[in-house]
């Protein structure tokens, strides 16, 4: 009993703190049947009590089994790839659909909890994106997959210059006016919610991180052997287009800093070799190309 009253409490603040607001939230769907529709009833249990305009659009992604048809029998607003198009092309879908200035997105598999959607709401008035952080929960991930994680993480957060907790979280809330003028720039496939974190963070957009349970998923994971070339080709992709300079600055400075050295081995030798030449040659086109890198970057990314 005192659980409710501490509940109520709290929804009697988050009320006070979502007024006014309104929200759209994007649901992308791909062999969902089994966790769709306990989803959507989340997400109503979640947002009814708050009093607001609120959407519910579920994107299904050309699912194989009945989750097209589970979602439509719920009486919320279905879009469709028709095909397997990828993650990032139905919330990219579901975005441009939402009728409200803040959109939230959230899984179908039943990883994420709705019931974080209302006090991520409250605060995003004061913020252009709030990202769930699992944190401690993402111990379930599987141990072939860590490291890359941990390495694109960690680089992703040398490239924004912050510390970037949860890269690729599938629960978050967001301006969508802030968030339009990006969408030629996102990936149609799993990159998308680590290419709008890079997006934001780059173009100093006000983001903050929320503590949120992660559950474990309903069906089976999305995940691709596949994918890991994928992996491979969104570092190069987020090396050149967020803040490149980063990248091609210490990048050269290795290759003159080797020329140098065999500079001076060669003259001690009295033999000049062509060691030092490339080495030197290697710099001037690495900071070349990054220069160009980060015209295209400021281009793309401004304001």
């Amino acid at each position: 009993m005192k659980d409710r009253e501490v509940d109520q409490a709290e929804l009697k603040t988050l009320v006070s703190e979502v007024e006014g607001m309104s929200l759209s939230v994007v649901i992308p769907a791909y062999n969902e049947e089994g966790a769709v529709k306990a989803t959507i009833e989340e997400v109503r249990a979640a947002m009814d009590p708050l009093g607001i305009p609120y959407e519910i659009i579920v994107v299904d992604d050309g699912s194989e089994d009945r989750t097209l048809e589970i979602a439509r029998q719920t009486g919320v607003v279905v879009d469709s790839n028709q095909v397997n198009t990828g993650y990032g092309a139905s919330l990219k879908r579901g975005v441009r659909r939402a009728q409200h200035e803040y959109v939230a997105i959230i899984d179908a598999d039943g990883t994420y909890p709705p019931h974080y959607l209302p006090e991520m709401l409250a605060m995003c008035r004061d913020q252009d994106m709030v990202v769930g952080d699992r944190g401690a929960a993402m111990k379930n991930v599987p141990l072939v997959r860590r490291p890359a994680k941990w390495f694109l993480n960690k680089f992703a957060s040398f490239l924004a210059e912050r510390r970037l907790n949860d890269l690729n979280s599938g629960l978050r809330v967001f301006r969508k006016s802030e968030l339009v003028p990006f969408i030629p720039l996102l990936p149609q496939k799993f990159s998308f919610t680590t290419t709008i974190t890079l997006c934001m963070a780059a173009n100093g957009k006000r983001m903050i991180y929320t503590p949120i349970e992660y559950g474990k998923r309903v069906g089976k994971s999305k995940i691709k052997p596949m994918d890991f070339i994928n992996f491979l080709i969104l570092i190069l992709r987020i090396s050149t287009l967020f803040n490149p300079l980063r990248v091609f600055i210490p990048l050269g400075l290795v290759f003159l800093v080797i020329g140098t050295v065999k500079f001076v081995i060669d003259l001690t030798f009295g033999d000049l070799s062509e060691t030092v030449i490339f080495a030197y040659l290697a710099a001037i086109m690495i900071w070349s190309l990054g220069l160009i890198a980060d015209m295209i970057s400021r281009l793309h990314l401004r304001p």
